[in-house]
C-alpha cells in the first residue's frame, strides 16, 4: 500500500507539506498523519470488496483521534468499537449509531446500556453469560438488542502471539461446541435478536491461509445452523490483515477480496469486514529528533526524544518499523551500525537495533514511519513524560489535530489527601 511521506528536494514531505516546515512550527515528537493516505487506503479496499454487500466499520482502536473517524465517516465508514470512550468519539464524528458495532471480550453493564441507547448496529456477544446480560438490560430498555455471537474458529492466524485472537487457547469468542446450545436457548431470551455470526482472529496477518480457513469454517456453520432453523442477517468477518512495516510483502487488499468473495460472494447475508491497522497503519509517522550520538565501547546509540510511551509498538512487540532521515542522505555515504533508542529508564525503550545510518549530530530529524496505527492511541504519560501532538496534513495545509498534554495539564486532575 503506498502512502504519502516522499522526498521532494532532498526534504521528506506529507504530501505538499516539508515535515522541517511543521518542525518549525511544532516541537518534536509528534505524530503526522496524510489525509490523502487514509482517503487512498479506503478506497482501495471499498473497491476490493465491490459486488458484496459489505459493510467498512473502521477498528476505532487503530487510531482514534476524532479527526481521523470524521475523515472516514464522510467516506461512509462505520465504526467497529470496544468501549464507551470509543463509542462517544465515533458519535461526536458523526458516523452514524446504525453503522456501529460493539465489540470486546469484557463490556461491562454500564457499556451495554449505553450502546443499547445509542441504537448501535449490533453487539458483538463473546459468551453466554454475556449474552444474559445484553438480554437483562435490553429488558429493563424495553428494548430488543442486535447481536452476533463472536465465535473462536480455533484458527491459528500465523501472527505475534499478543495479536493472535483465534485460537482456542485466546480468551476472544464462543467455542464452535458451544454455539448450538446457544442458539437453541435463545428462545428463552425474550429482548435478544440473534442477527449474525462474527469472527476476529487476529493482527497483521501477513498470509491469507488463516482467512481462508476461518472463512469456510464460518459458511460450513452458517449452513448447519440455518438447517436447524437459524436465519442470519449479518456476517461480520472482523479485520486483521496486516501492512508492510520495513519494506517486507503483504497480501494486497484486492487479494484479501478476493478470498471474501470466493468463499462468500454466495451468501446472502450483509458482511462488515473491520480493518484498522491498514486504513490507517501507512498513513502515519513519528517524527522525532537526536538528542545525543552517544559512542560506547561495543555499540554506538542515536538518543531520541520520541520514547516507548509515544510507540509502545517496538516494545510491546518487538515490532520493527523503518526509521529514516527527514533529510534526505546520500545513498553512497558511509553508514554505521547504531541502536536507536529512547530517553525512558527502561531497555525496552529501543526503536531499533544495529541498524546502518549515516553519521548524525543532536538535532538531526528522524521519521519513524508507518506509525499510524497503535502508535498515539497506546501512548501514554510514563514517566511523566507530555503526550505528544497529532498532526493532519491535506494537501499543502496542516493542521494540530491533538495539542500536546503537558504534565502541568494532567496534574490537575491528581490530589493529595487532606489527612
Amino acid at each position: 500500500m503506498m502512502d504519502h511521506f516522499l522526498y521532494k528536494n532532498g526534504l521528506l514531505h506529507a504530501e505538499n507539506v516539508s515535515i522541517t516546515e511543521i518542525c518549525e512550527a511544532i516541537d518534536t515528537p509528534f505524530y503526522c498523519y496524510s489525509v490523502a493516505t487514509i482517503e487512498r487506503h479506503f478506497r482501495v479496499l471499498e473497491a476490493a470488496l465491490k459486488g458484496l454487500k459489505a459493510t467498512i466499520c473502521y477498528a476505532v482502536k487503530a487510531n482514534s483521534n476524532i479527526a481521523v473517524l470524521k475523515l472516514l465517516g464522510d467516506m461512509g465508514a462505520g465504526a467497529d468499537v470496544v468501549s464507551s470512550g470509543e463509542l462517544i468519539r465515533a458519535l461526536k464524528a458523526g458516523i452514524p449509531s446504525n453503522k456501529i458495532v460493539f465489540s470486546g471480550v469484557g463490556k461491562t453493564k454500564g457499556e451495554i446500556t449505553h450502546a443499547l441507547k445509542e441504537n448501535i448496529l449490533q453487539i458483538n456477544v463473546e459468551s453466554e453469560v454475556e449474552l444474559h446480560c445484553v438480554n437483562t438490560i435490553a429488558k429493563d430498555l424495553n428494548k430488543v438488542a442486535q447481536v452476533a455471537l463472536r465465535i473462536n474458529p480455533d484458527v491459528d492466524a500465523r501472527t505475534h502471539e499478543k495479536i493472535s485472537t483465534g485460537r482456542s487457547e485466546n480468551k476472544f469468542g464462543i467455542e464452535w461446541n458451544s454455539i448450538d446450545k446457544i442458539i437453541n436457548d435463545t428462545d428463552r431470551l425474550q429482548n435478544i435478536e440473534i442477527s449474525g455470526l462474527a469472527v476476529h482472529i487476529g493482527s497483521q496477518l501477513t498470509d491469507l491461509s488463516p482467512f481462508r480457513d476461518t472463512f469456510k469454517k464460518l459458511k460450513e456453520f452458517v449452513f448447519h445452523l440455518e438447517s436447524k432453523g437459524a436465519k442470519f442477517k449479518r456476517l461480520d468477518l472482523g479485520g486483521g490483515l496486516g501492512i508492510p512495516y520495513n519494506n517486507d510483502e503483504t497480501p494486497t487488499p484486492q487479494e484479501y477480496g478476493k478470498v471474501i468473495k470466493e468463499i462468500l460472494g454466495d451468501m446472502k447475508c450483509d458482511l462488515i469486514v473491520e480493518p484498522g491497522r491498514l486504513i490507517v497503519g501507512n498513513a502515519g509517522i513519528l517524527v522525532t529528533k537526536v538528542i545525543y550520538y552517544k559512542k560506547g565501547d561495543t555499540r554506538n546509540f542515536i538518543i531520541l526524544d520520541a520514547a516507548m510511551n509515544d510507540l509502545m509498538r517496538p516494545s510491546l512487540y518487538d515490532a520493527e518499523h523503518e526509521i529514516i532521515n527527514v533529510i534526505e542522505t546520500n545513498q553512497n555515504v558511509e553508514k554505521n551500525a547504531v541502536d536507536i533508542v529512547g530517553p525512558v529508564c527502561e531497555t525496552g525503550d529501543t526503536f531499533a537495533r544495529q541498524v546502518k545510518l549515516p553519521k548524525c549530530e543532536t538535532g538531526d530529524l528522524f521519521a519513524i514511519r508507518s506509525a499510524g496505527a497503535y502508535g498515539a492511541a497506546m501512548s501514554s504519560t510514563y514517566n511523566s513524560r507530555a503526550l505528544i501532538p497529532e498532526i493532519m496534513v491535506n494537501k499543502s495545509r496542516f493542521s494540530t489535530i491533538r495539542e500536546r498534554i503537558e504534565p502541568e495539564t494532567y496534574l490537575n486532575y491528581e490530589k493529595i489527601p487532606d489527612w
